[in-house]
């Protein structure tokens, strides 16, 4: 995209408002995280059809979901869930089925069975009341579909407007990704397609024969090719150099042009069906940037697609020119961690380092501009950006504001961007200990 004058329009981001969701929502760390803002959740903060919906848990432990009409104030309903764990994993995340109007939520979940709530029809879509009548009783299925026990329950929205749902079964280091969808006003499971199995030797020569795939994102373009990049990690520390380290290495990428149902490398080769055979650490042609288990490699970051179907992923470890082998996990990627855009441009995928160090263990979220332009949040609400008239390479940071106090990873709703051009950040304030603090969502103006 150009401006009038024929020139390409640069990044920016505007500080238009900070709005109060909650003065006191739950606090307490775990995992480096907080169970309000993580980026795998998909979505804690998502807009549809002139409204954009928030989601939290309360000092209390009570599920919270909001709603405001795009510029105009929230309000709120608190569902009747109350957070069972101090686990930063047990996120909220909120899906929309275009189909019919209803608003999902799944909860509450790491390695047990989700909590799902669903709306009445035309919540979304049509002047309903919002309030608690509107939502139906927390379930331990998706309406009888029973899914076992599961982490990182992520919605998506098909072009038809079927709404998916991705979730891990079994564990870190022994689990694969799922797909269920809801069409109809029924859900279905589609089952697995990515494997646990398969033999990985480690830069030491141990061999792992289990691991799971951590999903970077689930997206899709305009065309309807839905795209996944992912890191793998390995059962146990055996691959490592040191035990303090963490066993994710390498970064993969698949794509499915029928809804998720096979699965193609680059070059267009089946690699893996959805309820048949799974996407293995062996799969031909799936890595697109190799690099061993000694760097510290965090999984679920971030990806998003262009306006021509390219995908762009943003990775961050510890470089070798700081340590061969990382031996505290937390320490050397807050002091060395740097973070990596990774794209496709006429079949080659280029990786390059970004000059602004997140200082930070945590994850970066991406998001793309109509111009496609490249928008990174660090943690802490940090934003960086870089032009694709530059090939994504004259990173600059637009904005940051240490005085927001925010804590780590936040969330961001694309979805806006897409309608109205303001890029939507949720994010926690700092506390201490279990001190509730406040969530709050400052909205930024992009090109």
């Amino acid at each position: 995209m150009v401006s009038g004058t024929g020139r390409a329009i640069a990044p920016r981001a505007t500080l238009v408002s900070d709005t109060l969701l909650d003065p006191a929502a739950l606090f307490f760390v775990s995992y480096d995280g907080v169970v309000n803002n993580n980026s795998f959740q998909r979505d804690a903060i998502v807009t549809h059809a002139g409204h954009q919906y928030a989601t939290w848990y309360t000092a209390g432990r009570n599920a919270v979901v909001a709603r405001r009409r795009l510029g105009g104030a929230w309000e709120q309903v608190v569902l009747p869930h109350r957070l069972s764990i101090d686990d930063s994993h047990n996120v909220i995340s909120l899906g929309i089925s275009p189909r019919d109007g209803t608003l999902h939520v799944a909860m509450d979940t790491h390695d047990n069975r989700v909590f799902y709530v669903k709306s009445i029809p035309g919540l979304t879509t049509q002047a309903l009341r919002w309030d608690a009548s509107a939502f139906g009783a927390v379930q331990r299925t998706l309406d009888g579909v029973d899914l076992g026990d599961l982490s990182y329950p992520q919605f998506v929205v098909t072009p038809e407007g079927v709404l998916q749902l991705s979730y891990r079964t079994g564990r870190s280091g022994n689990g694969v990704n799922e797909l269920a969808e809801y069409d109809d006003g029924t859900w279905r499971r589609l089952g697995a397609w990515s494997s646990a199995t398969g033999e990985y030797t480690g830069p030491n020569g141990v061999v792992s024969t289990r691991r799971n795939m951590y999903l970077h994102g689930l997206d899709y373009d305009r065309s309807g090719r839905l795209h996944a990049a992912f890191t793998w990690r390995e059962d146990g520390s055996g691959v490592l150099h040191s035990p303090g380290g963490l066993a994710n290495h390498d970064t993969g990428y698949v794509h499915s042009d029928d809804r998720g149902r096979t699965w193609r490398n680059d070059a267009g080769t089946v690699v893996g069906t959805t309820g048949g055979t799974r996407v293995a650490v062996s799969s031909p042609g799936i890595l697109v940037d190799r690099l061993g288990p000694d760097h510290a490699l965090m999984n679920q970051e971030s990806q998003a697609v262009d306006s021509t179907g390219a995908p762009h992923v943003v990775i961050s470890y510890v470089p070798e020119r700081f340590t061969p082998y990382v031996s505290d996990y937390a320490a050397q990627r807050a002091r060395h961690a740097r973070t990596f855009h990774l794209t496709r441009s006429g079949g080659t995928w280029t990786k390059r380092e970004v000059p602004v160090p997140p200082n930070s263990t945590q994850r970066t979220k991406l998001v793309l501009d109509h111009a496609d332009n490249a928008y990174l949040v660090m943690p802490r609400g940090r934003i960086v950006a870089a032009t694709k008239a530059s090939g994504w390479t004259d990173w600059a940071v637009l904005f940051d504001r240490p005085a927001m106090n925010a804590f780590g990873e936040v969330n961001v709703d694309p979805t806006r961007v897409a309608v109205d051009g303001v890029l939507s950040v949720q994010y926690q304030q700092a506390s201490s200990g279990t001190t509730p603090s406040p969530i709050r969502v400052a909205d930024f103006r992009l090109p």
